[in-house]
Parts: C-alpha cells; sequence; structure tokens
C-alpha cells in the first residue's frame, strides 16, 4: 500500500495489558518494579498503576507503520516520550504522512508518529521513515 503526503496512518488500538508487562520485563530483561507493581509506582508519586515500558509503546507505533505499509521496512524512529503509558489504558497509535520521495528502486515515506492516550493527548511523538519497493 502506498499513501499520499497528508493522508493519515490508520490507528493501530490496544489495550495495555498488565499481565503483558511481566512478559514484557523478562523479554527486556528489566525488572523495574515500576512495570510490575502499583504499590510501588504509587511510593514514588508516579500514579496509581503499573507503567508499561516505553519500547512496548514503541511497537505499538512500529505495528501501525506495519500494517499501513504491508512488506515495507521501518528504517528509522525518532521518538520522544511525553509521558507515561498506564496499565488498563486504550492507547492509539497513528500519525500522517509529511513526505514520500523515490530513490532508485524504493519508495521512501516520511510519517509524524504519535501514541495518543486518553485524556492526555500525545505520550509518545516523533519522525518514523518506511521503504517500500517503488514499483
Amino acid at each position: 500500500m502506498t499513501l499520499p503526503v497528508g493522508a493519515a496512518i490508520p490507528p493501530f488500538v490496544i489495550e495495555v495489558n498488565p499481565a503483558a508487562m511481566q512478559t514484557w520485563a523478562v523479554f527486556l530483561k528489566d525488572p523495574n518494579p515500576i512495570h510490575l507493581d502499583a504499590d510501588i509506582v504509587r511510593a514514588k508519586g508516579l500514579g496509581d498503576r503499573v507503567i508499561n515500558q516505553g519500547p512496548a509503546n514503541v511497537a505499538y507505533i512500529i505495528n501501525a507503520l506495519t500494517a499501513a505499509f504491508p512488506g515495507g521496512t521501518v528504517k528509522s524512529l525518532a521518538m520522544r516520550f511525553l509521558d507515561n503509558v498506564y496499565g488498563g489504558e486504550t492507547v492509539e497509535a497513528g500519525g500522517t504522512v509529511t513526505a514520500v520521495a523515490i530513490e532508485g528502486d524504493l519508495r521512501i515515506t516520511t510519517c509524524d508518529m504519535w501514541l495518543k492516550a486518553p485524556d492526555r493527548g500525545a505520550v509518545i511523538s516523533g519522525p518514523a521513515v518506511v521503504t517500500q519497493p517503488a514499483f
């Protein structure tokens, strides 16, 4: 699929499952208790729910990109973390195509991407570049 400049990246919506954070913690070798224990989160003054791992949040953006550009390759991401994502939240990844170029046999699509949380807006944002065969 190709999308023109100005096109919206179809949203990727996911409910952040606190149990999945335990799996991510093992996979990422990240035993930080803010991902696993709401009491620790409260004690640190960071809210009342466990906090999702940053790489998992970026993965939601990658999922939106791979769904929008089947067969494409995510070449770069430069995400800025703006806020936390909490267990039990439903977040939405999406974005907008900002540039399309053809270089040789590749179509290079640049997008402004974001991950939004309810009532707080973007919690991650930044540019991403996806390549696909041009023809």
